[in-house]
């Protein structure tokens, strides 16, 4: 691997699944506006994910329908017949 390409600024982030509410505590060097304070008292910034490991149909095993921004609605309004 090349050295010096790898960010060095690491930080803890809380990633929320914001199709079940699902958190987990985490390193990341992308940052949130928003801010939660985690089970240790403490602030983290919050990365918002649609989906993640506890919702995901691989990993669960279960066939369900995630649409949080209207995906489909717009899928159908686009390629509607006029």
């Amino acid at each position: 691997m090349r050295e010096g390409i790898h960010p060095k600024s690491y930080k803890f982030v809380v990633f929320k699944d914001m199709s079940n509410g699902h958190t987990f505590l985490g390193r990341s060097t992308a940052g949130g506006k928003e801010t939660i304070t985690w089970e240790d008292g403490k602030d983290y910034p919050v990365i918002k994910l649609e989906i993640s490991n506890t919702s995901h149909p691989f990993y669960t095993g279960k066939n369900m329908l995630v649409d949080t921004a209207g995906r489909i609605d717009k899928f159908k309004k686009r390629y509607a017949k006029k």
